[in-house]
């Protein structure tokens, strides 16, 4: 439970950041703790300040606290081997609590955190997270924090098949996961428009599958037929930038997980290899004959001409032929995946999977038959359970989109749900585990406002709220069924996202929300708390840091006062300016400049009521887009 602060600590608070009434509720942390408890007094932070640690992967997290600390304030603390009186920090390992929990106790002489390995970590976050600067020092609120998290699962996808992101921008993304303490990076790296690792064995898999000459310009449908950008976009990851980044995430207490797309979504790997699809293929080139002629462009393996990785988005109607040929290749792929990515889960996809081709495939057909298979859908099931077979006889485990459910889930899969919650509910009454995804709440490449105000974006409108507001473990389930939710996963799909900078727009700040969903137990979730009190730090410490997240909106109250509309503004990225107008026109750096309330007129009774139109300059100089709020 929280428990409320005495009101002798009044005074202390009335210098801070946050009010005391904010402090009795929240901490400046996300996510936020489960329990604790604000003392008496402050811990002030110094450089070169010993740390104590008593293992190699403590001290491995206070090199990582050390490079935060760096970067945002300059210093670094001092790890030691031998715990002395004098030591101020020490981190302490207790093998016996659940790894990812910790309890992290602060006053004016000391700070301890104890924990899981992982859990010591998310303390150091936390403290982190608590540094507030003052009068020229680093002082932390005393405090006495005990924290869990709700889900085992907590995670990102990064699509890096649509637009190829560099070692160095996915290792900046696991950082900045790693500080709201997700801990499973899904990564995308197959599709139609690009293949992304090294598989040694199939070369033209990075010669030729990881390139197209171009890409679409503006979104899907805004032209017809396409216009093409005209410049190549490509890239992959060697096996040992891979182990690499794995690596790198492990100390961050985070698991990679890879996606590899089967059996659809696969032009990529069509273009290089065509004998793996569903055609008739002589000296490498698919029969005219089986090719279905209502198909856009007339060629099943790509956009114009066979051997180009297609450079336009959609569901395409590739797929992978379900021959002995095929799984081999399949095999050795997955074979060379397993030996770089020692995670228990490997995703296959399993999604978008048009069964155009198998109906016209001979081949196909013939598997049917043979297998005494009802249709097309159950075909697919057969396809992915032999993937399945695989994949547990090396001691993995399979992942994929809800869409294996369909013809048949495969015995030990575990579905996530993507296409709302349906599938991960029917898979959990099945007795299968489920990670829930749903588009409706976790698809980060929706758009955070009207499309006419916002950078391309593919569809939707998903705010910080909506983000906040979902909660992974459906009322359709019961108690023991939803046991089988392991967590949730936002996803960020990049058809519309080229750039790092981009990325980064598109997920934050809605990966903070994010880290709440998966942290905090519903009952203990509020929005208007983490918006007003946790999120403008946060975000403060995250330009800080250089991230280009999007500036939210403001937090709005509006009250009657006589003859006055009294509008009261909270800025989400603190020590923000705020400029406004109130009669419609544009709002700019040259407008009003917001202070503690706007007292604006009640309009007469058939006049039209006055539109409030503001922007938020941040402390490093980022302007927001312009907001509006229509004050009746």
């Amino acid at each position: 439970m929280k428990f409320k602060i005495q009101s002798l600590l009044i005074a202390l608070f009335l210098c801070s950041t946050l009010s005391y009434a904010q402090l009795s509720e929240t901490l400046p942390i996300i996510p936020h703790p489960q329990e604790f408890q604000i003392g008496d007094g402050e811990f002030v932070l110094t450089d070169k300040m010993q740390v104590f640690s008593e293992n190699e992967s403590l001290r491995n997290s206070v090199s990582l606290l050390n490079f935060q600390l760096e970067k945002l304030y300059g210093i670094q603390l001092k790890p030691i081997l031998r715990s002395e009186n004098s030591t101020k920090i020490k981190l302490i390992h207790d093998p016996k609590v659940e790894p990812e929990s910790y309890q992290l106790q602060v006053d004016p002489n000391s700070i301890q955190i104890v924990g899981g390995e992982a859990g010591v970590f998310y303390g150091l976050q936390s403290l982190l997270q608590l540094i507030k600067e003052e009068d020229g020092k680093l002082k932390i609120a005393s405090v006495d924090i005990k924290d869990k998290p709700e889900f085992g699962y907590r995670g990102l996808m990064i699509d890096v098949s649509r637009h190829f992101r560099s070692l160095d921008e996915m290792k900046e993304i696991v950082d900045l996961m790693a500080h709201f303490k997700l801990n499973r990076l899904h990564w995308h790296l197959t599709d139609d428009q690009g293949w992304r690792l090294e598989i040694k064995k199939y070369p033209k898999l990075t010669q030729q599958a990881a390139w197209r000459d171009s890409t679409i310009i503006g979104q899907y449908g805004d032209f017809k037929p396409f216009i093409y950008d005209g410049k190549p976009h490509g890239g992959f990851y060697t096996q040992s930038e891979a182990r690499e980044l794995v690596a790198y995430a492990a100390k961050r207490h985070i698991t990679v997980i890879p996606e590899i797309e089967l059996p659809g979504h696969t032009s990529a790997v069509l273009a290089a290899y065509p004998e793996f699809g569903s055609f008739d293929v002589v000296n490498g080139v698919p029969l005219k004959g089986n090719i279905d002629a209502k198909r856009e462009n007339g060629n099943p393996y790509n956009n114009e001409i066979l051997g180009f990785v297609p450079g336009y988005w959609g569901i395409l109607y590739n797929i992978f032929g379900p021959k002995e040929q095929t799984f081999q290749f399949l095999e050795d792929v997955l074979t060379e995946v397993m030996e770089i990515f020692p995670s228990k889960y490997i995703h296959i996809g399993g999604d978008e999977v048009p069964k155009d081709h198998w109906i016209t495939s001979s081949l196909a057909q013939e598997v049917i038959k043979r297998e005494k298979l009802k249709d097309e859908h159950e075909l697919q099931s057969y396809f992915i359970k032999r993937i399945e077979k695989f994949l547990n006889s090396k001691g993995r485990n399979l992942i994929g989109w809800d869409e294996i459910l369909e013809g048949g889930l495969a015995p030990n899969a575990t579905v996530m749900s993507w296409r709302g919650e349906a599938g991960g509910i029917a898979a959990a009454k099945m007795g299968h585990d489920v990670i829930m995804t749903p588009n409706s709440h976790m698809y980060f490449d929706h758009g955070q406002g009207k499309q006419s105000e916002e950078p391309l974006f593919i569809c939707c409108y998903l705010p910080l709220e909506k983000v906040y507001s979902y909660h992974p473990r459906p009322k359709d389930l019961t108690t023991d069924q939803q046991k089988h939710v392991l967590g949730v996963q936002a996803n960020m799909w990049t058809e519309y996202v080229p750039s790092n900078e981009k990325i980064q727009y598109m997920i934050f700040p809605r990966l903070l929300a994010l880290s709440e969903v998966a942290w905090m137990p519903k009952e203990k979730k509020e929005y208007d708390q983490f918006a007003k009190t946790r999120l403008p730090e946060s975000l403060n410490r995250l330009e800080k840091l250089g991230v280009n997240f999007r500036i939210p909106e403001a937090q709005v109250e509006i009250s009657t006062n006589g003859s006055k509309k009294e509008v009261k503004l909270t800025s989400s990225v603190s020590g923000s300016k705020i400029y406004y107008t109130f009669d419609g026109h544009l709002a700019d750096r040259s407008s009003h400049l917001y202070q503690d309330k706007i007292d604006m007129p009640i309009v007469g009774s058939g006049q039209n009521p006055l539109k409030l139109n503001y922007i938020i300059v941040t402390p490093g100089n980022r302007q927001s887009g312009m907001y509006s709020i229509v004050i009746d």
